[in-house]
């Protein structure tokens, strides 16, 4: 899990209603989560966790443009940041890989969300996969990433899960191919 830097810290406080507020919140308690408004400063589109935390790592091991996203273990969902405004972009960008987008909240003006403090434990519901280190860059490929991974990922999940059910019981199936393969049973 990563924590926020000092920049990270007045960059998403400054989101907060009250900013100073937020940062005496946090001097106290840094692993303490704080709710803040999105539309202004960022956009959050959260997604289920178990495809979120595919999303994040195709986005991470194919060097795809990400910025801060976070998890929470309670609500089983996974926020990513987007830049404001980036609404239009993200849904346009998944209606063109599929008819059957995976489903998302997307979270801008009148919304908020509960980010994780920026030094959470790793026991604490609310974590970051990556803190913010600063203002993140207003990249409007981040939300034309997200959208296409984001599709790609539920598409490995999909697969694997029928993989699963065909072949509920690897083992077997492995010694099977092993005997077809060497004309006989394993030992």
């Amino acid at each position: 899990m990563h924590r926020m830097t000092r920049r990270g810290v007045q960059w998403l406080s400054a989101a907060a209603d009250d900013p100073e507020a937020c940062r005496a919140c946090w001097a106290d308690d840094p692993r303490l989560p704080y709710p803040l408004a999105t539309g202004t400063f960022f956009d959050v589109v959260v997604i289920d966790q178990r495809l979120g935390i595919e999303t994040f790592g195709q986005l991470d091991r194919h060097k795809m443009p990400v910025g801060p996203v976070f998890m929470d273990w309670g609500a089983t969902c996974v926020g990513f940041f987007l830049p404001h405004r980036s609404r239009e972009r993200f849904a346009r960008f998944l209606a063109r890989e599929t008819d059957d987008p995976p489903e998302y909240r997307y979270l801008d003006e009148g919304s908020s969300v509960v980010v994780p403090g920026p030094m959470p434990m790793p026991t604490d519901r609310h974590q970051w996969l990556r803190a913010p280190i600063g203002r993140p860059e207003v990249s409007p490929l981040r939300a034309v990433a997200l959208a296409v991974m984001s599709v790609a990922a539920a598409e490995l999940i999909a697969a694997a899960d029928r993989y699963g059910r065909d072949h509920p019981n690897v083992e077997a199936a492995y010694a099977e191919e092993w005997k077809r393969v060497n004309g006989h049973a394993l030992r």
